[in-house]
């Protein structure tokens, strides 16, 4: 069984491990991956800044999620499961939990900048297209940029 809690500030370091750990499922070299750290460092200031959860199985901590609300815009900056939980519900446990955190502080859409390889999984569950947006970490990168009409979403 997977329940969802806050975090404490000071598993901010295993949530980063665990964000890398994720984005490194799509095969990405170390040295992209090292670009990458800042942007999936979890920070203290991210706990005062932001809506997080993190999803629990057998006492291990498997997933992560982070909302960060500008007004009726909200952004799903992080939403990463451990490997080896993919495909066990625990994304879309995080995501539908992301839908509501930001319905609570008031946000009519959420925009996600997702990894190519995760797109997909966004779009199954409701996100369209949105063009894209360049990369903050590869210069010359661009990312699917997403929305999702949180009026429009159902939790499952």
């Amino acid at each position: 069984m997977t329940t969802l809690c806050m975090p404490h500030p000071d598993q901010a370091e295993l949530l980063t491990e665990l964000c890398m750990r994720s984005k490194a499922i799509w095969g990405y070299d170390a040295t992209f991956m090292a670009a990458c750290r800042p942007a999936l460092t979890v920070t203290a200031d991210d706990f005062q800044q932001s809506e997080l959860q993190i999803a629990i199985r057998h006492d291990r901590i498997v997933g992560i999620a982070q909302v960060v609300c500008h007004g009726e815009i909200a952004e799903l900056d992080k939403l990463f499961v451990e490997p080896e939980a993919l495909g066990s519900g625990i994304g879309r446990k995080l995501f539908d939990w992301s839908v509501e955190a930001a319905r609570r502080k008031g946000a009519t859409i959420m925009t996600i900048d997702a990894d190519p390889g995760a797109a997909d999984f966004y779009r199954r569950l409701g996100a369209i297209d949105d063009g894209v947006i360049a990369s903050t970490v590869i210069p010359g990168r661009f990312l699917p940029r997403l929305k999702l009409d949180l009026a429009g979403v159902r939790a499952a």
